[in-house]
C-alpha cells in the first residue's frame, strides 16, 4: 500500500537483499522500468528456490523451505479480528485483519511488495483469507471483491500490482468455509494524484485522499446494487480504504466490510485541557 491511494503508509521496514539475483529496489533506477523490474522478480523467486534464505521478517537465517524463520512466522497464522483505526474515517467499512503491522509482519510485508520476494505470498494469502472469510461473513449472501489499485508509478517500478496477485491467491486458497465471493479486479482507479502522506495526521490524509478514486466506467454496471468487499495489503488510518468504500457507494455498490493483510493499532490521543 502506497501513500496515494492503493497504500497509507511507505514502509521503513527493509530486509538485507542477497547479491545472488536483482532485487526491485535496484530494478527502479533502471530506464528499463516495468520489465527489469518484472526480470529482478522473477530472479529473486528464482533465488529463494535454490540459496539459502533470509528470514524477510527479521534479516536472520532462515530456512531454506521457507522465507520466514520459526520465530517470525507466528506473527502471520493468528485468527482474523475487527481491527477499526481509532480514530475512523467516516465511512470506513468494518476492516478485518490477519495480523499486526508490526515488526516480522512489517519486514515481510515490504520484502513481498518492494524487493519481489515472491515466496512471501503463500503465508500472505493464507492470513488475507482469513480476513476475507471474516469480513465476506458480514455480506450476507454472495459478494464481489475489490482491491485497492496501485498508483501507476508503484505498478511500473514493482512490474506490476502484488495486491492483485495475492487477493487472487487468497480467494482460492480461502477453502471450503469460504463464503461466495467473486473477485472484480481493476473495478477502481486513480481519479486525481494526491499529495504525498508522509508526515500528515489522520484528518489530514481523510482530507487528501478524498475523491481521489473513482469506479472505473466499465465496472459501474456490474456494481450497482451487488455487495462488495474492499481489500488492502495494509490498514493504518483507513483513509484508503474509506475512500474506496465512498467510490464504490457512489455506483450503487454496498461496502459493509473491508480486508487487509495487516493492521496498525491505533488509540485515540486525547489533548489534557489546561485549566
Amino acid at each position: 500500500m502506497d501513500t496515494a491511494p492503493g497504500a497509507e503508509a511507505r514502509t521503513a521496514a527493509r530486509t538485507a537483499p542477497r547479491t545472488a539475483a536483482p532485487t526491485a529496489a535496484a530494478a527502479r533506477a533502471s530506464p528499463l522500468g516495468p520489465a527489469l523490474a518484472e526480470a529482478a522478480a522473477v530472479a529473486r523467486a528464482l533465488a529463494d528456490l535454490v540459496l539459502p534464505a533470509s528470514c524477510a521478517g527479521c534479516g536472520g537465517d532462515g530456512p531454506a523451505s521457507a522465507p520466514l524463520c520459526r520465530g517470525c512466522a507466528p506473527a502471520l497464522v493468528g485468527p482474523a479480528a475487527p481491527a477499526p483505526p481509532d480514530p475512523a474515517p467516516p465511512g470506513l467499512p468494518e476492516p478485518w485483519a490477519a495480523a499486526t503491522y508490526a515488526g516480522p509482519v512489517r519486514g515481510a510485508l515490504a520484502a513481498w511488495k518492494e524487493d519481489g520476494r515472491r515466496a512471501l505470498e503463500v503465508v500472505l494469502a493464507d492470513a488475507l483469507a482469513r480476513a476475507l472469510r471474516a469480513a465476506l461473513a458480514r455480506a450476507a449472501g454472495p459478494a464481489l471483491v475489490v482491491p485497492v489499485p496501485s498508483t501507476r508509478a508503484a505498478r511500473r517500478r514493482r512490474g506490476g500490482d502484488p495486491l492483485q496477485r495475492l487477493v487472487r491467491r487468497a480467494l482460492a486458497t480461502g477453502g471450503a468455509g469460504c463464503p461466495p465471493a467473486l473477485l472484480l479486479p481493476r473495478a477502481l482507479a486513480q481519479a486525481r494524484r494526491p499529495a504525498d502522506q508522509a508526515g500528515l495526521g489522520a484528518g489530514a490524509r481523510w482530507a487528501n485522499l478524498h475523491g481521489a478514486l473513482a469506479v472505473a466506467p466499465r465496472a459501474e454496471p456490474l456494481l450497482a446494487g451487488r455487495t462488495v468487499v474492499v481489500v488492502d495489503d495494509v490498514l493504518t488510518t483507513g483513509a484508503t480504504l474509506a475512500e474506496a468504500a465512498r467510490a464504490l457507494r457512489a455506483a450503487g455498490a454496498r461496502v459493509p466490510a473491508a480486508a487487509v493483510v495487516a493492521a496498525t493499532p491505533r488509540r485515540r490521543h486525547l489533548r489534557a485541557v489546561a485549566r
